[in-house]
Order: structure tokens, then C-alpha cells, then sequence
């Protein structure tokens, strides 16, 4: 049995491709019993992804009238997914009050170097931005970056109130095996420590879909290693499928399910009513 929701997408709000409202309907001929829309946190510095300042109260009543309409048919969530850039970004608990947010997805795609103004961005389908950014912040050294973003992310984690992690090993993505592979003890122990602190904060852990069906990555966020530290620390998990368009709510969900299945996982993660609660992976 495939999920039968997902707590992670992006509408016109951010930098989805489609109304809400497209999305509740394609939901819905799925068969889905629950989503959430989690835009890109506001930055105090234009991006082409983030939530517009302007439009915070558009998207608040925007869905609680979804909400509404829908309410007999299937839960619909407002959430955000917040950009953490440590000095820059604002307190979690400021945007979750501004959207009446009903969870937060803590997720870092750009990354604040040590010694530098500038934000290297780890994300997005050019692969060329990332190759670029390891050697102007970084001299060239792959280890120092990676680090630098495992670094980021241990301090929202530390510092910040959310209950979902998001693609939290991402930098791997653009890498392709091509600087470090995921087996090396150096990655592995940098995996540790997130790991680690994900377990003492009691935060879900999402697997996402999207680098694979976008064919961006070869392997699930987190997958392999990573993804079996998880399973035997019993940290809980939910499936999401980033969806940037109504087409992709479901994307892969039935590969995740099974890659899933095979390690072992017996149960994800599922919000209803507002409530957390685990429900059979199978």
C-alpha cells in the first residue's frame, strides 16, 4: 500500500507550477485522504522560490477557505517549508504564528559559508552552480563543503522548533559519486551527528522522492547507509514527493514504498486532525 497523502508540496504561493486548487483536485482522483502545503518561507532578500511578504494573508485565507469547501473530502494542511540561513533567516516560531502554520518542514538550500556574505545554492537543476560554489567558497575542498552544510543543518536543528526534516542529505545531490561517495567514513560520521541530534529533538525524518523522478539524483533522500542508520535507531519517517506540480503528488511513492519495505520499515508517519500518529507502512 502506497501513502495515501502527502505533507510536502509547493502551489503558485512559492515556486509551484499550479494553483492550490489544482492540487486538491488532483488529490483527490488519487485517492488521497489528507495534503499540506508548504511554501518557502519569506527571506529577507528576493529569491524566485520563497513566499512573498505581500502574499502571506492571500495564502492563509486562500486555504483556510479550501479548508472549507473541502472539509468532507479530505484534510488540507497549511505549512511552510522554512529556508534556515543562520543570521539571516528569521525564528521558525515568527513564520509558523504569521501563517497559522499547522507544521514546519526544516530544510537548508542555501548554504552561509564561514568567511563569506555570499550563499552557495545547493539545490535547483543546474549541477554547474554547485561545482562552482566548492571552489569559490570552499578552495576546491569537497569535505569543507559538505561539512559547512551538515554544519547548518545541526544548528537549525539546535536552534529551531519544526517537526519534519527535510531531504536533510540533499548535498549529495548534484555530487553524483563524482567527489566523495556516501560509504566514507569522514561523510558517514558527519551522518552520525545529524542523526544524532534528529533523534534527541524527536524530529520525522522525510523521505523524498523528488531528486529521482526529477532524475536528479540516483538514489532517495536519505537513502542506502544513511537510511538504514534510521531504521535502526526507530526514528520515524513519512514519504513525500516535493511536489512542484499537481502531477507529481504521488511521484515514486511506489518505489519508496518498497525500498521501504525491504529494509524493514514497518510504519510511516501520518497527521490527522492535526495530530501526529504512525500508521502501518503496509
Amino acid at each position: 500500500m502506497m501513502p495515501h497523502y502527502n505533507l510536502h508540496q509547493h502551489s503558485t504561493f512559492s515556486d509551484g507550477k499550479e494553483t492550490p486548487e489544482k492540487y486538491v483536485e488532483q488529490a483527490k482522483k488519487l485517492g488521497f485522504t489528507a495534503i499540506g502545503f508548504t511554501e518557502h518561507s519569506p527571506l529577507p532578500f528576493q529569491t524566485p522560490f520563497s513566499l512573498k511578504m505581500e502574499n502571506i494573508a492571500s495564502y492563509v485565507r486562500l486555504l483556510e477557505e479550501l479548508q472549507k469547501k473541502y472539509e468532507k473530502s479530505l484534510s488540507i494542511y497549511r505549512a511552510l517549508e522554512m529556508d534556515f540561513i543562520p543570521g539571516l533567516s528569521d525564528d521558525f516560531d515568527f513564520w509558523r504564528k504569521a501563517v497559522k502554520a499547522d507544521y514546519l518542514i526544516g530544510s537548508v538550500h542555501l548554504v552561509k559559508p564561514d568567511r563569506d556574505n555570499d550563499l552557495w545554492f545547493i539545490d535547483g537543476p543546474d549541477q554547474t552552480i554547485y561545482d562552482k560554489g566548492i571552489d569559490l567558497f570552499f578552495e576546491g575542498d569537497i569535505k569543507k563543503a559538505v561539512a559547512r552544510f551538515f554544519a547548518q543543518t545541526m544548528e537549525m536543528i539546535e536552534t529551531q522548533n519544526f517537526e519534519i526534516i527535510g531531504h536533510f542529505d540533499k548535498i549529495k545531490m548534484h555530487n553524483r559519486n563524482r567527489f566523495f561517495t556516501e560509504d566514507e567514513k569522514w561523510y558517514q560520521k558527519l551522518i552520525d551527528e545529524v542523526i544524532d541530534l534528529i533523534q534527541q529533538k524527536d524530529i520525522i525524518v522525510e523521505i523524498n522522492t523528488r531528486g529521482l523522478y526529477k532524475k536528479r539524483s540516483t538514489t532517495l533522500f536519505p537513502d542506502g547507509i544513511t537510511l538504514q542508520k534510521i531504521k535502526d535507531r526507530n526514528i520515524p519517517i513519512l514519504i513525500s514527493s516535493d511536489a512542484h506540480q499537481p502531477v507529481e503528488l504521488d511521484g515514486l511513492f511506489d518505489l519508496a514504498t518498497k525500498r521501504l519495505l525491504e529494509m524493514g520499515f514497518k510504519e510511516v508517519m501520518y497527521f490527522d486532525q492535526r495530530i501526529w500518529k504512525t500508521i502501518p507502512l503496509n
